[in-house]
């Protein structure tokens, strides 16, 4: 319950499948009540809603009447189950993933309500990917013209971004592009939803937007991709609003929604990621924060400006103000297992588990952690999404070596864990390799609830752990954003210091096991190595994109 002389700040996380909210305190950051909303929609894959259109393979969408719903659902319910008074509420702050994108009117109505069988006018999700030729495109041209903002994405940028899929509705539904006044991401349009203002976050603008040194890529540029494309850069905004701004307050059409007063203090827009390191208190140079989820994202500060191949970009004040925000990250993570729980376990294992009360995910990591480390004979690469850093290629596929008819289910589940650890220890090393100090390692994320994975990791990489202390921590940190704008804290970094927590060295590498990895983790990058070029793994695609049209 509430003190009568604290004040509180409201924090919304827009995930994959669901949004979350949560009610903090400002004074010490201790979360009160939250609430979770799924998407009545979910992940728009296979065939559009209403209209039953069918999609190509690698699409992604959304729903925005989803992330409406979130606010109509989540925040009422967060707010009653934490006993605050809607009044002593000063701020709410909100993050998104990215880079999910969407075409939108010059009043910020989305597309797909007029045009709900057009593909191209519904939300690009952040893992559609049907964009990459056009990334390819795009990172060919960057190439040869030497474009000096490539290297600021590690010398690629990702299908995942607001160029590429740009391109793609240019190309493929250019009547859709023409109608599009505003391509936003979808960070920034929930904040123009609750405010009535059209803001443009530093965070999705930089590394999902190529915006560097003050300016987005050349007219010239994008007209050599196409004479159409020439003037994209109108429909994305140009005046960049700072994190932990004040972006607008809460209209009094949102105030119904949320059942917060009209005129409450918003937050700037930001990404799931990079609020999330504000929430674990780690925003000084050094402190890597992994997000590990259905995918990973890393994210990072740092006071030197360095090309780290592969990564998904550095820009100035991208995370905090005043520092080089590095970001990189792997497409699939928690996805992975997922799929294979889900569409490689026989049913034996799941009666088993049932009997003993285990979920498949918990049984399987039960037998996994039974074993010593290279018992299974397996190595894998963890490229089942695609791979976003440090190969920025997303049409790269997983590869599984060592398989025998001895090998079992949870051989595989274990090896599966182990490569996205690999892919984690690559990360750090490029980082390194490049000039860039980690000097802690913080996980924060779902997968935060498997300890045996999180052993594996801390192994893996041979350093310790450490790990938020919030199972909210994208909410939480987006609450943090909210006490800045609200006025309540100075800047992040003290209103971190404040309200973000996290255990240091939660988990410690075990040496024997680490040095087991080390052969293990060698035999990885040769497999890498090996595929790395996306020779075959291509052609395969491209044989399955033509079986399947």
């Amino acid at each position: 319950m509430s003190g009568n002389g604290e004040r509180y700040v409201v924090g919304v996380d827009f995930g994959t499948l669901s949004g979350r909210a949560v009610v903090v305190r400002v004074s010490d950051g201790a979360e009160l009540g939250g609430a979770v909303h799924e998407y009545a929609h979910g992940v728009i894959e296979d065939a559009l809603p209403g209209p039953g259109v069918r999609l190509g393979p690698d699409w992604a969408l959304q729903a925005p009447q989803d992330w409406i719903d979130v606010l109509r659902h989540a925040v009422p319910e967060a707010l009653a189950a934490s006993g605050v008074p809607p009044e002593r509420v000063i701020g709410v702050g909100t993050d998104f993933t990215a880079c999910t994108v969407l075409p939108a009117t010059a009043d910020g109505v989305p597309l797909c309500e007029s045009r709900p069988g057009r593909p191209h006018a519904w939300p690009k999700l952040w893992k559609h990917h049907a964009a990459q030729p056009h990334a390819d495109r795009i990172n060919a041209l960057a190439a040869r013209r030497g474009e000096l903002w490539l290297p600021r994405y590690g010398g690629r940028i990702s299908s995942e971004w607001e160029f590429a899929k740009g391109l793609q509705v240019l190309e493929e539904d250019p009547e859709t592009y023409a109608l599009a006044d505003r391509w936003i991401e979808a960070a920034d349009w929930i904040v123009w939803q609750l405010t009535g203002v059209e803001t443009r976050n530093v965070c999705t603008a930089g590394y999902k937007g190529i915006f560097q040194d003050g300016g987005y890529p050349s007219e010239d540029f994008l007209a050599a991709l196409n004479p159409s494309f020439a003037g994209f850069t109108g429909k994305l905004g140009r005046e960049l609003a700072p994190l932990g701004g004040l972006a607008g307050r809460l209209t009094a059409r949102a105030a119904g929604w949320t059942g917060l007063p009209e005129g409450v203090a918003v937050a700037v827009g930001n990404v799931d990621a990079h609020v999330t390191a504000a929430a674990a208190d780690a925003v000084r140079p050094g402190q890597m924060v992994a997000i590990m989820g259905t995918s990973t994202c890393h994210v990072m500060c740092s006071d030197r400006l360095a090309e780290v191949p592969g990564m998904c970009g550095v820009v100035r004040d991208g995370i905090v103000p005043g520092l080089w925000g590095y970001e990189a990250g792997q497409s699939a993570v928690g996805d992975i297992l997922a799929w294979y729980v889900d569409h490689c376990v026989p049913a034996p294992y799941a009666v088993r588990a049932a009997e003993r009360g285990l979920g498949p995910h918990e049984y399987l990591t039960e037998l996994a952690a039974e074993q010593r480390v290279g018992q299974h004979g397996l190595v894998a690469l963890d490229w089942h999404g695609g791979n976003r850093s440090i190969l920025v290629d997303h049409t790269l596929s997983g590869v599984i070596a060592g398989q025998t008819l001895a090998t079992r289910p949870e051989d595989v589940y274990r090896a599966l864990i182990e490569a996205t650890a690999y892919g984690a220890r690559l990360i750090v090393e490029t980082f390194e390799d490049a000039g860039v100090p980690v000097e802690e390692f913080v996980v924060a994320g779902g997968l935060l609830r498997n300890p045996f994975l999180m052993q594996v990791y801390a192994d893996v990489l041979r350093r310790p752990l450490s790990v938020i202390g919030s199972g909210q921590g994208p909410a939480l940190g987006s609450a943090i954003h909210a006490a800045v704008a609200a006025g309540a804290h100075p800047d992040i970094t003290a209103a971190a210091a404040a309200m973000g927590k996290r255990v240091t060295g939660a988990y410690l590498p075990d040496p024997k096991r680490a040095d087991a990895y080390d052969r293990l983790y060698a035999e990885y990058r040769r497999l890498h190595d090996h595929f790395a070029d996306g020779g075959m793994l291509h052609r395969l695609r491209a044989i399955r994109n033509e079986a399947s049209a």
